[in-house]
């Protein structure tokens, strides 16, 4: 599996927070929720650990947990979907997980469909918070 199979990263030139604030905007409006926001930098810093900025967004459409999850339980192992915003070298990067590799994790639950939709709505939050 290949590196864009896997993940859909862009770079944006918002800062930060805006890239933050500007994923959590597009979610709502694909008619999906934010479950959790994880602050690495900040769990990190906590520690003793000094790293550069990243948060783990992870947001839901309750509509397609329900039927993947009647599909196969074992998916909930990635779920829910992520959303990293993060920092590097000065710039601001956001990538997504793509659920569309659930179809190749677990072939037998039929998810090519289910996945493919769900893609396309992650990929759209993606852009739209660019």
């Amino acid at each position: 599996m290949e590196q864009q199979d896997l993940s859909y990263t862009v770079t944006t030139d918002k800062d930060f927070a805006a890239a933050v604030k500007a994923v959590e905007e597009a979610t709502a409006a694909q008619g999906m929720k934010v479950q959790h926001v994880h602050d690495v930098q900040a769990t990190l810093k906590s520690k003793g650990y000094d790293s550069e900025p990243l948060k783990i967004i992870e947001i839901c459409n309750a509509r397609y947990a329900h039927e993947v999850l009647a599909r196969d339980v074992m998916i909930s192992l990635m779920m829910p979907c992520k959303v990293n915003v993060y920092t590097r070298e000065g710039k601001t990067y956001i990538s997504a997980l793509r659920p569309t590799m659930l179809a190749e994790f677990f072939p037998q639950a039929d998810l090519k469909e289910v996945a493919n939709q769900v893609d396309a709505q992650i990929r759209g939050i993606v852009d739209a918070a660019r």
